[in-house]
């Protein structure tokens, strides 16, 4: 208990404790706090960076898709007034139409084989039924449900999400575009289909790691491009119930249902309109990520590039453990020097200490401090200073002796003058004094010598005193 006491009570601590603990939190508390601080700046830099580096190559891919989408709509445009595609439209006759059909077919396999990205080409009349394809089963097949239909027969472009195809059950980017008459009458419809694993192709192209990832979220924050596959189809954020009811009767994505990831953090990303970042945590594992993203000019998509914290940040995390080891080696040397120079102080203060007990028991030795007093510091002058008080408090206590050793003597002098007169000023005294008188008396007249008689008288006083004492 009394330890426990003395541990917790700071001024209770030996000089040397003191000295030692004041020395090295000197010592480490400001590099720790530099240390401390210029880690948190480079964190904060490295972050920064790390983040403008995600948004740059999130705004690089979402170019090549914008470049890849409107170079595929100007070649629907094209396909859409083609002599063969509107002739065949405007061809009511059955012999006719199946006389136009081989050169349509012609057309439309020629623009199929122009780019390995195509999936297929068609061509629908007014009401959404497909009356020519590269892929035979598309024929007859009617799509009015679709949105890049009824957007096409409106008189507009249009292109869609990823979709998976309800005939070939492949995704894939649907491009139309309205065929009109030479009076601007619109007949039908031409779609070309790409194939939704080219567009997965160039956003998985970054590689940054095994960890990282770019993913494309359309317009409704519904991931449709994605390395993990079972992850395509999934919500950001829980859809608005008309738009999940819109999304399920179109049958755009295949699914009956579209599950959420429930990744609040990444709304931003759904109505961005230029480049950013935000950091979030990934289901199920909940690891720290950040993300960069960039949107899309010609589509409201936004492409997103992922990574973990920690990808970043272990050359930092590197940084930090070296900046420890450092920090522990300069603590150790500081430790050392601090204990080295806390006993160099409390030492000469011990053996004054000593000294000082010593001295009260009467067994000071001045050559214990010898090796004191010769240093030319403040210690050895206080040193010097308690010698020449030790002696001068060693003279006083002889001279005190000798006083006490006099003062002894004169007492019992007085003592003895005073039993002395107790003796002769008694009643029984004087009688034998004048016993004595009357001896004396006696003894002259016996002729009895006056130095016999005095030797006499002697020794009957001294008889008489003994048995008074």
């Amino acid at each position: 208990m009394k330890l426990t006491h003395r541990l917790f009570n700071l001024s209770a601590w030996p000089i040397a404790v003191k000295l030692s603990v004041a020395l090295l939190c000197a010592a480490i508390a400001p590099m720790s706090f530099t240390a401390y601080y210029n880690l948190q700046r480079s964190l904060q830099s490295l972050e920064a960076g790390e983040y403008r580096k995600l948004e740059l190559l999130a705004t690089s891919t979402a170019s090549r898709l914008d470049q890849l989408i409107a170079d595929i709509q100007r070649l629907v445009v094209q396909v859409s007034s083609d002599r063969n595609v509107v002739g065949f439209l405007v061809s009511t006759a059955p012999a006719k139409r199946e006389t136009l059909r081989q050169e349509l077919q012609q057309t439309l396999s020629n623009i199929l084989r122009s780019h390995p990205d195509f999936d297929a080409v068609f061509l629908m009349d007014k009401s959404g039924r497909c009356v020519a394809s590269t892929d035979a089963k598309f024929v007859g097949q009617n799509y009015a449900f679709r949105e890049y239909f009824t957007q096409a027969i409106g008189g507009r472009s249009y292109v869609s999400s990823i979709l998976v195809g309800e005939t070939s059950k492949r995704p894939g980017l649907f491009l139309s575009h309205p065929v009109r008459s030479r009076k601007g009458e619109i007949l039908g419809v031409t779609v070309l289909k790409i194939k939704g694993e080219d567009i997965w192709a160039i956003a998985n192209t970054l590689q940054l790691g095994s960890s990282s990832y770019a993913f494309l979220v359309d317009q409704h924050g519904v991931i449709i491009s994605h390395r993990d596959r079972s992850l395509l189809y999934h919500s950001l954020n829980p859809l608005p119930p008309h738009t999940l009811k819109q999304v399920l009767t179109d049958r755009r994505y295949g699914q009956n249902q579209i599950k959420s990831l429930n990744i609040p953090q990444l709304k931003v990303m759904v109505t961005a309109t230029e480049p950013g970042h935000t950091s979030y945590r990934s289901p199920p594992t909940q690891i720290p990520r950040i993300v960069g993203f960039a949107p899309l000019q010609v589509q409201p998509w936004v492409l997103g590039v992922s990574q973990p914290k920690t990808q970043f940040a272990a050359p930092l995390n590197r940084l930090i453990w070296q900046h420890g080891k450092i920090a522990i080696l300069v603590g150790s040397i500081a430790a050392i020097i601090a204990l080295l120079l806390a006993r160099s102080i409390s030492r000469p203060i011990r053996a004054l200490t000593a000294a000082a007990q010593a001295l009260e028991q009467g067994d000071f030795n001045p050559q214990a401090l010898a090796f004191v007093s010769r240093n030319h510091d403040d210690m050895g002058q206080l040193v010097r200073v308690f010698l020449q008080m030790a002696s001068e408090v060693k003279a006083r206590e002889q001279n005190l002796k000798q006083q006490v050793v006099a003062l002894r003597i004169e007492i019992d002098q007085t003592k003895r003058a005073k039993d002395f007169m107790e003796i002769t000023e008694n009643e029984h005294f004087r009688q034998l004094q004048k016993k004595i008188q009357k001896l004396r008396t006696k003894a002259s007249a016996k002729h009895e010598t006056e130095t016999e008689y005095f030797e006499r008288l002697q020794n009957q006083v001294q008889s008489l005193r003994e048995r008074s004492l």
